[in-house]
């Protein structure tokens, strides 16, 4: 072969190095039919049967076209007023946070084996474990999870582990890609999901559904809907049960105002912290939030940093409890978790510190100052119903017509004005004229009177 074909045969392998013979005999030696066998736990609705329609090939600089031409029908979370939340909210971050975060200091092993080596990045781990256990009011943090939904569900399987119980019970409230997420993990073992209906009016009685077989019940406060809950009887209820309470937060900031769950009898409080230090960034990377008691501190999962002093008496850090199946012995483990999200936790505790505790406290009252002013606009608009009477900075309201489209005709005005409650919960008809509104400190009064003027029109 010249030179001249080998190198047309390289330039045809350049993203493709296998061959379709490399290919047969990895299946061959794992004992899988063909390639569409490696996807056979996934159902067969949620897979392509066929190419998308996209052209097969495009230069680098075509390509960066057509995506820019996609891009540009999509209206920026920044270039309108914007009042979407569901977990994931816009509040501004100050440029010193992305600043700091380069600094040398923390940029040690990303993988803190070997803590000689890894000072800065286990400093920074045990300040946001001390961050999260004050936000929350619980005794011990770990060192973060890969988000809000999976550190839910990792919280779960540790309450089946504590309790020798299979089954959770989830309230109708939870922000159903959490609930999803228990599901699909608890689907894939004999552990049992109870999953009460919605309650968009947030009058579900959650204490009712929690029996002798229950391992622990899931209560999100404030809830998808925004309706801030006591958590005391539910605790006392699953208490007496011999169950655990689970408490979800997936506004951050919310704490800053409200009562932390630890200070409610919660068991074990996980979250979202992307709110602090973490932009929206297309719906991630983020960072999960993992508290609790200390007595169930060694069925936590993932990592735990702890303070210690070195052979000269100097303060150090190192890893206290790893008890994930990259330390131990997979049978061992309490989770997979495969990383702690290292940067957003940096970003997270940064922010936090530059906030401080009188800072966080003033922003948590401008969130629930402007969502408040929003509701009493929003309410004021004919054929508009504000279905909370508490909340922190996000409520429901039930509108005349189909939500879905409703909020696609503010976003023809550019005003971006909440998510359809239906998008998030499908098949299920009666949420269907539901929206669920944010509003955090970026919104202007100028903002919160352009919501209700459009809406307005598009009522009309």
């Amino acid at each position: 072969m010249s030179n001249i074909e080998k190198n047309k045969a390289n330039n045809a392998m350049r993203y493709l190095p296998l061959t379709p013979q490399d290919r047969s005999e990895m299946l061959a030696r794992i004992g899988a039919a063909d390639i569409d066998a490696l996807f056979a736990d996934i159902p067969a609705d949620k897979r392509l049967t066929s190419l998308p329609d996209l052209p097969r090939t495009k230069s680098e600089i075509e390509v960066e076209r057509m995506l820019g031409r996609m891009a540009a029908k999509n209206i920026a979370a920044g270039s309108a007023p914007f009042f979407v939340g569901c977990g994931a909210y816009k509040h501004h971050i100050p440029a010193s946070v992305d600043h700091l975060i380069q600094r040398s200091e923390f940029l040690t092993s990303y993988t803190p084996y070997q803590p000689e080596i890894a000072q800065g990045t286990l400093h920074y781990l045990f300040e946001f474990q001390t961050q999260v256990a004050l936000l929350t009011g619980m005794e011990v943090a770990n060192a973060s999870m890969y988000d809000g939904s999976t550190a839910c569900a990792e919280a779960v399987l540790m309450a089946h582990r504590i309790t020798k119980r299979k089954k959770a019970v989830l309230a109708g409230n939870l922000h159903p890609h959490y609930r999803e997420t228990v599901e699909t993990l608890s689907g894939m073992s004999d552990h049992a999901v109870l999953a009460l209906p919605p309650s968009p009016q947030g009058t579900e009685d959650i204490a009712a559904a929690i029996d002798n077989e229950t391992s622990c019940v899931v209560v999100q406060t404030p809830d998808f809907y925004g309706h801030l809950h006591d958590l005391k009887p539910i605790a006392e209820k699953a208490h007496a049960a011999g169950a655990l309470l689970i408490a979800v937060v997936t506004e951050v900031v919310s704490l800053g105002l409200v009562t932390p769950p630890g200070a409610m009898g919660a068991d074990i409080v996980v979250g979202e912290g992307q709110s602090i230090g973490n932009a929206l960034s297309f719906g991630g990377p983020y960072v999960g939030l993992f508290a609790s008691r200390m007595k169930y501190v060694r069925q936590m999962p993932g990592r735990l940093v702890g303070e210690t002093v070195d052979a000269e008496g100097k303060r150090g850090f190192v890893l206290t409890l790893s008890t994930r199946e990259q330390h131990i012995r997979r049978e061992k483990a309490t989770s997979n978790i495969c990383t702690n999200s290292g940067l957003c936790t940096l970003a997270f505790s940064i922010h936090l510190s530059l906030l401080g505790e009188a800072g966080l406290r003033k922003l948590a009252r401008i969130n629930h100052a402007n969502a408040v002013k929003l509701a009493d606009a929003l309410g004021a608009v004919r054929g508009v119903e504000v279905l909370n009477g508490t909340f922190f900075n996000e409520f429901t309201i039930r509108v005349r017509g189909d939500a879905a489209e409703i909020v696609e005709q503010l976003g023809r005005r550019d005003i971006l004005g909440g998510v359809p409650a239906s998008r998030l919960d499908p098949g299920r008809p009666e949420l269907r004229d539901l929206i669920i509104v944010a509003s955090t400190e970026v919104n202007t009064d100028e903002d919160r009177a352009a919501y209700a003027q459009a809406l307005e029109e598009v009522l009309a």
